[in-house]
């Protein structure tokens, strides 16, 4: 097996790390540019505003951005002193808290989608064709759903 890893499999473990590290670091520097918005904020952001209701308890927005309990909850102290973020108590679960997108998270994702778009065009669509983007999700879809649960 290790021989079939290092003919081509591992190469495409380093050519995904490689190409998510230089897309990411590109988004980052648009957005940045753009919309003087970290990479960060604007995915929570879109994540919260994607829920309907606006909110998530932490611990699912932590594992849905990819953070960790302490991260988020810097990451979340920083965007609530910006007023694009505020906390509320769960009502079922006296040690719960959700983040829910204010007026002004709203706004702002709102604004900062637009070029994101572009952004994830630019730096990574443009170069897929439609057999690609299907082969790719098939891949990866295939990679999440073996790997999520064990990460519960």
């Amino acid at each position: 097996m290790v021989a079939n890893i290092e003919s081509g499999r591992l190469e495409a473990w380093r050519s995904f790390i490689r190409t998510h590290s230089v897309v990411v670091r590109a988004l980052e520097r648009d957005m940045q540019a753009e919309q003087g918005l970290p990479l960060t904020w604007y995915e929570v952001l879109a994540r919260l505003e994607r829920t309907g209701e606006g909110r998530l308890r932490m611990q699912v927005l932590a594992d849905s951005v990819v953070f960790s309990r302490s991260g988020i909850t810097r990451l979340l102290d920083r965007m609530e002193e910006a007023g694009l973020v505020e906390r509320q108590p769960c009502s079922h679960d006296r040690r719960g808290w959700y983040a829910v997108i204010t007026p002004k998270g709203r706004e702002t994702v709102e604004r900062a989608r637009p070029g994101h778009f572009r952004g994830v065009q630019q730096h990574f669509l443009r170069y897929l064709d439609d057999a690609d983007v299907r082969a790719l999700q098939a891949a990866l879809s295939k990679v999440l759903a073996a790997e999520s649960p064990l990460l519960q």
